[in-house]
């Protein structure tokens, strides 16, 4: 069994184990097990701290059986001691995101009597489930500020090893998943909870909380937060976004939603024009093919290849075109560096099978597809040229 630094105390940075072994596991993993550690293992919502063995990069910790495994990036040199040095910065955030669920969690049950079902650790942003159907921006105030209160009153923030027989002398903000060894983190008058996670020594050192957003998940709301220098992370992230906004709509800050919405409708309308002068094209292009059709044993064909026209547009020019003439046969091809698709149709007036037609030239490129008799696409791999697939086509349909 290792033993557990990190419990004794959070703030420890370096460590020197005395027995040390290193396995590989099933997935060929290797790893260190040391008869003692100050590397926090993935648990409670809480991810792994990180840092090194002996300057080797420690990837990854987990607990398997009461056995801390520490997944290192190589092999540790031969030496008769393992030292430790845990990366602060990252154990420290860790400490702060923790703590802060704790007094966030308590500001909802406490002001609202919404509990907290699951807790999430995120790398740049924290969540936590409540066990509450609806959630709105004035309950979401309330609890932010209850919560930065409790920061701003420095309380200490205390752990206790308990007996399940001492738990009735302490209010529980829920039910323990354990029955043994339990641990209990304490901010008196506020927070009572079983927790195996690190957490600093006082609520002033959780610096600040903000909520960030919420949103529905099922039943329950999932409440998005971030806690200490990750709030001044977030402010001056957000405050960069602001300035760029600000400086590239010439607008104050005051007005930026309005001056985002008028440029939204602006490009709505552009695309809308855009769309009415491409149709005005395809129209034009329609004709132009129909007007240098060839004829093929008696059967007009209109027939193109193309490298501009992706699928959606070779359909819409192939039905503009048969609506044009409904004596007209169509073979379209879009030529692409990967793949080639086919556009085949008929006229009214005529009778021929366009679908077998293509299923009968797919198998030429590896293709898939198919339609009606009187229109069907396809696409498949370039292993013939545009120019081969189309003379198939012809053949397949007037021979």
């Amino acid at each position: 069994m290792t033993t557990k630094l990190f419990y004794e105390d959070p703030y420890i940075t370096t460590f020197t184990a005395e027995k040390w072994e290193q396995f590989t596991d099933e997935a060929n993993r290797s790893y260190v097990i040391l008869d003692q550690t100050a590397f926090y293992p993935t648990g409670g919502g809480q991810p792994y701290d990180g840092g090194t063995l002996n300057g080797v990069q420690v990837l990854d910790v987990e607990e398997v059986e009461g056995e801390i495994r520490h997944y290192v990036d190589g092999k540790l040199p031969a030496t008769e001691h393992v030292h430790g040095n845990i990366n602060w910065a990252r154990r420290f955030d860790h400490m702060q995101q923790h703590a802060g669920q704790h007094i966030l969690s308590a500001a909802f049950e406490d002001q609202l009597g919404y509990s907290t079902v699951s807790f999430h650790l995120g790398q740049e942003v924290c969540t936590i489930d409540l066990n509450v159907a609806t959630l709105d921006d004035e309950e979401v105030r309330t609890a932010e500020k209850f919560a930065n209160n409790v920061i701003q009153q420095n309380l200490p923030i205390e752990t206790n090893w308990v007996s399940e027989e001492e738990l009735s002398n302490y209010t529980l903000r829920k039910q323990l998943a354990v029955s043994d060894d339990i641990r209990l983190v304490i901010i008196p008058d506020v927070d009572y909870s079983g927790c195996g996670g690190t957490h600093p020594s006082s609520t002033g050192q959780v610096q600040a909380i903000s909520i960030l957003k919420i949103e529905k998940q099922k039943k329950q709301m999932r409440v998005h937060f971030v806690c200490g220098e990750r709030v001044t992370d977030e402010l001056r992230e957000k405050q960069g976004i602001m300035l760029g906004l600000t400086n590239a709509l010439s607008v104050p800050q005051s007005h930026l939603v309005e001056a985002a919405e008028r440029v939204l409708l602006q490009s709505k309308e552009y695309e809308k024009t855009i769309e009415e002068l491409n149709e005005k094209l395809l129209t034009y292009e329609a004709k132009e093919l129909l007007h240098g059709a060839d004829t093929i044993h008696d059967q007009k064909v209109v027939q193109m290849i193309s490298k501009q026209h992706g699928m959606k547009e070779l359909q819409k020019l192939a039905k503009m075109v048969l609506k044009e003439d409904p004596h007209v046969i169509v073979f379209f091809i879009s030529e692409g560096e990967d793949k080639l698709q086919i556009v085949c149709g008929r006229g009214e007036a005529l009778s021929y099978d366009m679908n077998l037609s293509l299923k009968e030239v797919l198998p030429f490129i590896n293709g898939k597809g198919g339609g009606k008799k009187d229109f069907a696409q396809g696409g498949g791999e370039p292993v013939r040229s545009a120019e081969e697939v189309l003379i198939e086509l012809v053949k397949v349909t007037l021979h």
